[in-house]
């Protein structure tokens, strides 16, 4: 069992889930959330969203949708251990009994590689069991009129995820660039959207 201390949370997690990454930790600092929101993470993993964004802001109603097992029932030992009430769902987020329009925020740190792309980051990288297009689509009927989505990805995918965002009904209204240094290339793309938003993206530094 491996764990990690995320300001005043305890985050655990065992073989076979996968680990806390940086790219978590962007996303988790990137998204807007604010008090008492209804927060939504589809495939939650370890849960390390939820409790990445509960340390951000009070009162947070906490919903995770994962559909391996062992990473549902770590996230949900993730948020009893430190005090948090929440529901982990282990279901596939494209089917999930949820409410429409039920939550303010959907986050997701999704597969990055597209089935055909040659590019290799094991199964829970890899969009076999869930394409772009169906987590956006996920996202779009699970977050209300004018609620957002926020989603880590690969910067050369950039076109993808904004082309897919809006047609889902999600407008890019943020976006960041990440990478390891100065000189370095990003390695991490950052994007929220905003459900029917309006035209308008910013870019940010």
């Amino acid at each position: 069992m491996k764990t990690e201390q995320l300001g005043p949370y305890n985050l655990s997690w065992p073989e076979g889930v996968f680990p806390l990454g940086g790219d978590a930790l962007a996303l988790g600092e990137f998204a807007t959330v604010r008090p008492r929101w209804r927060v939504c993470d589809l495939g939650t993993g370890s849960g390390v969203l939820l409790l990445l964004l509960a340390r951000r802001a009070e009162g947070l109603s906490l919903t995770g949708v994962e559909l391996d097992p062992l990473s549902a029932r770590t996230a949900r030992n993730n948020l009893e251990r430190n005090g948090l009430a929440g529901e982990i769902l282990p279901a596939d987020l494209r089917s999930v009994p949820l409410p429409a329009g039920a939550f303010d925020l959907v986050v997701s740190n999704p597969p990055y590689f597209s089935l055909g792309s040659g590019g290799s980051g094991g199964a829970a990288r890899s969009e076999e069991h869930c394409a772009l297009e169906e987590l956006c689509a996920a996202a779009a009927r699970l977050v209300r009129n004018g609620g957002r989505f926020a989603l880590c990805h690969r910067p050369e995918r950039l076109t993808d995820v904004v082309c897919i965002l809006r047609a889902s009904g999600l407008e890019p209204k943020r976006l960041k660039l990440v990478s390891h240094g100065p000189g370095h290339p990003p390695s991490l793309l950052l994007v929220e959207g905003v459900r029917q938003g309006k035209p308008g993206l910013t870019i940010e530094g």
